[in-house]
């Protein structure tokens, strides 16, 4: 078998089709104004429901910390997030939710919901019971 048609660049080749197409369905559906980013960014903090640092943020989303400031800053200015200084060190911003945040992030995923429920219900139970421990051990290899 020669290299473009190896199983791994197979595999990869499909997982970053799968991201891209996943990617640009979800865009398309969250609120406007919304992008995926400030979406993840919301349904993180909403989920964990602790502050974070701009650090631990990035850290979480595999990217740097200038790229996270971005985001955070348009979530600030939507008023999404709220932003405080560490009062143990004042160098720190500490990150929270804010209460327009966690209805954004509700309203996001009301309307990304029916479109993941409905892949994986096209999929079926099985299967996915079948691919998502190979997919999670692929990631934890990665990290």
């Amino acid at each position: 078998m020669n290299n473009e048609n190896s199983l791994a660049v197979l595999l990869f080749g499909e997982i970053f089709a799968l991201d891209q197409l996943v990617r640009n369905r979800l865009a398309k559906v969250l609120p406007r104004g919304m992008e995926l980013s400030h979406f993840s960014v919301l349904n993180q903090l909403g989920h964990t429901k602790i502050e974070r640092t701009p650090a631990q943020i990035a850290k979480s989303f595999r990217v740097t910390r200038g790229a996270i400031t971005n985001t955070l800053n348009k979530l600030e200015l939507s008023g999404y997030i709220h932003v405080r200084p560490d009062w143990e060190d004042a160098r720190r911003k500490m990150i929270s939710i804010s209460p327009a945040g966690i209805v954004a992030r509700n309203n996001a995923l009301i309307a990304v919901t029916p479109i993941i429920e409905e892949l994986a219900l096209d999929m079926g139970e099985e299967r996915l019971k079948a691919v998502v421990p190979v997919l999670r051990e692929l990631r934890q290899k990665l990290e």
